[in-house]
């Protein structure tokens, strides 16, 4: 007879299953079905995903009942059938484990992150019937997972306590940051439900290994209580239609060991694994011994952590006078037909801070650069407003400022709006993205407009540029906007990425700007696949900070592929050792990229603007061009 979870997790490494929803959705499932009704129409369908998880490794099965809850089945007509399909998915499970794995019920988030407009009276009521029918098939345990807000998951465990005393694994979706949608560090989080009840604490959803792993590492090493982690397979992926995870199974079992060291004893995937994620981490941690638990100690710096507010100081350049308009310069286009122009990339503060941004404006005006860009809240994270730092930029440095323009954050009446704003301060170059997916960013519960796509966008502010409104009305003058398209060269077939490249510049893209590329061949490729094209390319080049980071963006990012060379190189090195094989990595690729194209767009890492300088100041000395005779934007 196997042993109580609690105890099992005490003196062993569990490894649990993978993803269910996901998985499904990768076997032809629609994503507009509710998967736990599967549960009692298609059994066998449910049994088998859970029989390949078991033979993949795992000893832990959670039930497929996730979002089987009255609130979330009244989507699909099927709230009188909570009971029917929370008893049906423990029977499937327990069936398909036998006696020697274990089974715990899946409990959802109801709010996932949103602002619902349902009481906690109404919450305690939806997790109550649906863990009174896990608990009535005899689970092993309940696992509350992917909650946002530490609010809302007490209610889910006082639910669970209410009837039983049976083991309870409590799991955050956070972001890197490490709080809670309601504002509480993990560590205070975890005391507050390791006092209350849970027996099992940690996170799941939201984030891949890296991401969980730096939350995991503040937390001051192993606790008192067993820690569990079930990552995504790295970042989403929309293409051609469909969602795909990028991180692969060996990725998985390469950081299963890591996790074990943090203090994790339960381990699974979550979206995007699948079971040879699975298998990879069972291979990875066979034989593979614990670290002791510890008793709680949270890292007092983190509890007393406080946002330190310094006082704003007034902008020193005096703002031009009239209409704020700068005076006329050769556009970007018009430059690179010329001579090599260097675009360099500063992602605007996740604050209220500007000043190392600005410092950062000034090195790179400084080094050459030909114009600014920044990302509109990439990677789906907000950040602050780059109209109005690229305004900034633009009167305190006189720096050209690109500003990236994404599909999800505005309608076309926002869209319009803005356009019409950097029309008014003078910001006429811009970049047209689709935008990362709202839910993988640090307001998940946010809406994904896309009301246009990277096509459409592009061809309507071009309408803007014959002074017409989106809505078809006039608007009494002519906007003068340069608009750019994203191309990936990342991937299998360079040649369909290239057509899809031909539609952008059809839709009226005057220049184009890579994803980074961290290989010289494909740079190569890429010149040749693109020779034909009459509009200008800037190829990305983002130097790597260090072998942590080299990993996570080629295991974790949408778009990012590096060079089993780049990771070999970058591999083990940290802190200004690894940001210096970083720059060095990054020249070698531009001796190659100056060869091929006069446009280059540098990327600036972690705000390490002295690398994407000194990148900038390696391309007027490889061009033979003094900076101080540089004909500037």
């Amino acid at each position: 007879m196997k042993p109580d979870l609690r105890t099992a997790l005490n003196r062993e490494i569990i490894v649990g299953d993978g993803a269910m929803g996901t998985f499904l959705y990768q076997l032809g499932f629609s994503v507009n079905t509710s998967y736990e009704e599967l549960n009692i129409s298609s059994p066998d369908v449910i049994a088998d995903v859970h029989s390949q998880y078991l033979k993949a490794g795992a000893r832990l099965l959670e039930t497929n009942t996730f979002s089987a809850n009255d609130y979330k089945l009244a989507r699909f007509g099927l709230e009188s059938k909570v009971e029917e399909i929370n008893r049906a998915g423990v029977r499937i499970a327990r069936a398909a484990a036998g006696p020697e794995h274990y089974v715990v019920g899946a409990v959802g988030s109801i709010c996932g992150g949103k602002r619902l407009d349902i009481s906690k009276l109404e919450l305690a009521r939806n997790y109550d019937q649906q863990i009174d029918a896990l608990l009535s098939e005899g689970v092993d345990g309940i696992v509350c997972e992917t909650f946002y807000s530490l609010d809302e998951i007490r209610i889910a465990l006082h639910g669970v306590r209410k009837y039983s005393d049976i083991p309870v694994i409590c799991q955050f979706a956070v972001d890197q940051i490490g709080r809670t949608q309601d504002g509480f560090l993990v560590t205070e989080a975890f005391s507050m439900l390791r006092d209350e009840g849970a027996d099992i604490l940690g996170f799941n959803c939201h984030s891949g290994p890296q991401g969980i792993m730096s939350v995991m590492e503040r937390l001051g090493g192993p606790l008192s209580v067993p820690l569990s982690v079930y990552p995504n397979a790295g970042l989403a992926d929309y293409l051609d239609g469909h969602y795909v995870y990028g991180a692969t199974p060996a990725y998985f079992g390469e950081c299963a060991a890591s996790f074990i060291e943090l203090g994790t004893r339960l381990i699974g995937g979550c979206c995007g694994t699948t079971p040879d994620h699975i298998a990879a981490i069972s291979k990875a941690l066979s034989g593979v011994q614990p670290p002791p638990l510890a008793p709680l100690a949270p890292n007092e710096a983190l509890l007393k952590e406080s946002i330190h507010v310094a006082e704003q100081e007034p902008i020193a350049a005096e703002r031009e006078r009239g209409n704020g308009r700068i005076a006329r310069k050769p556009n970007i286009v018009e430059t690179v037909k010329e001579r090599h122009t260097v675009i360099v990339e500063l992602d605007p503060p996740r604050d209220l801070d500007i000043a190392r941004f600005m410092q950062g404006a000034h090195a790179l005006k400084e080094a050459g650069a030909d114009a600014l860009t920044l990302a509109d809240n990439s990677l789906a994270v907000t950040r602050m407003s780059n109209m109005a730092l690229g305004h900034l930029v633009s009167i305190e440095t006189g720096l050209r400022p690109l500003i990236h323009i994404a599909c999800r954050d505005r309608n076309l009446i926002g869209t319009q709006s803005h356009m019409m704003g950097f029309d008014a301060l003078g910001i006429d170059h811009v970049l047209a993205v689709t935008g990362d997916p709202a839910r993988f960013g640090d307001l998940p519960g946010a809406s994904s407009v896309y009301d246009m796509t990277s096509f459409e966008i592009i061809r309507m502010i071009k309408q803007l540029n014959d002074g017409v409104a989106f809505s078809g009305k006039p608007l009494k003058q002519k906007a003068n906007f340069v608009i750019g398209a994203a191309f990936n060269p990342n991937v299998k077939h360079l040649g369909k990425a290239v057509q899809r490249l031909e539609k952008k510049i059809a839709s009226g893209a005057d220049y184009i700007m890579t994803q980074p590329v961290y290989d010289r061949e494909l740079i190569v490729d890429i010149a040749d696949a693109t020779r034909h094209l009459d509009v200008p390319i800037f190829i990305g080049i983002m130097p790597l900070a260090s072998g942590r980071n080299a990993e996570y963006l080629h295991n974790e990012v949408p778009g990012i592929q590096l060079s089993n060379e780049v990771r070999a190189r970058m591999s083990g090195l940290e802190g200004p050792e690894g940001r210096a094989m970083g720059v060095s990595i990054a020249k070698e690729l531009l001796d190659t990229a100056m060869e091929h194209f006069n446009g280059i767009y540098l990327m600036t890492p972690f705000m390490f603007y002295e690398m994407t300088a000194e990148l900038t100041s390696y391309v007027w000395q490889k061009s033979g061009r003094a900076q101080a005779h540089l004909y500037r934007l």
